[in-house]
């Protein structure tokens, strides 16, 4: 796991050399006389507020410039590594009386086990896939492969074919909603993916900022 905090704080040619790992899983390095490659595979976890000061969504204390600060602020993400990124969840600034609520009725360990559930039936899955091109995750899957594990019921294609054109989805934006998606259904425990599991992949998408 690669967590970077404050995301936008990190220098553009940084940010922007993850891109390649974070497709295929490998780093090039190119020199005069030879190209090596190196294995890295992993998962990408970032943070970020809204804009510098952090109090974008909080008026009564939020800078002048909001919000084309927000704006400038996101923008040193650029479009095409905003785009690798599968989920984006916004998380609200926590208030002081929801610090004093119980613990969510699931816990960690019960989480633990499904995601643990849902790994074995993706191995299960790709172990039938000949040996030179065995993987096991749906993250890893891709081509037909991945036309044959996360192909929609009816409503979902439409529905993600309607995403799709409204929300000018890339190639790879629309592949990664289908494995997320696919992720969703083996979390539910369905053998196929429906229009619901679509649906929700779609609410983890993003427009770059400035689009």
């Amino acid at each position: 796991v690669l967590f970077l905090d404050e995301l936008p704080e990190f220098q553009r040619p940084t940010l922007e050399a993850l891109r390649q790992p974070v497709e295929s899983g490998r780093a090039v390095v190119a020199r005069a006389n030879a190209h090596v490659t190196y294995p890295a595979r992993f998962q990408l976890v970032a943070a970020m507020n809204p804009c510098r000061c952090g109090h974008l969504d909080d008026p009564a204390i939020a800078c002048s410039r909001a919000p084309r600060c927000a704006q400038d602020y996101q923008a040193r993400i650029s479009g095409p590594l905003f785009d690798r990124i599968d989920l984006h969840v916004d998380v609200p600034a926590v208030s002081p009386a929801d610090l004093s609520l119980p613990p969510p009725a699931e816990g960690s360990a019960v989480v633990a086990e499904r995601v643990a559930a849902a790994r074995a039936v993706q191995a299960e899955r790709y172990a039938r896939l000949p040996e030179e091109s065995r993987i096991h995750t749906n993250a890893q899957a891709d081509g037909s492969v991945l036309e044959d594990a996360a192909a929609p019921d009816e409503a979902g294609r439409r529905l993600l074919t309607e995403a799709a054109e409204r929300l000018k989805l890339s190639a790879r934006g629309y592949h990664r909603v289908l494995r997320v998606a696919r992720t969703l259904a083996d979390l539910d425990g369905a053998n196929s993916v429906r229009r619901i599991h679509i649906a929700e992949a779609l609410s983890y998408r993003r427009l770059a900022p400035g689009r």
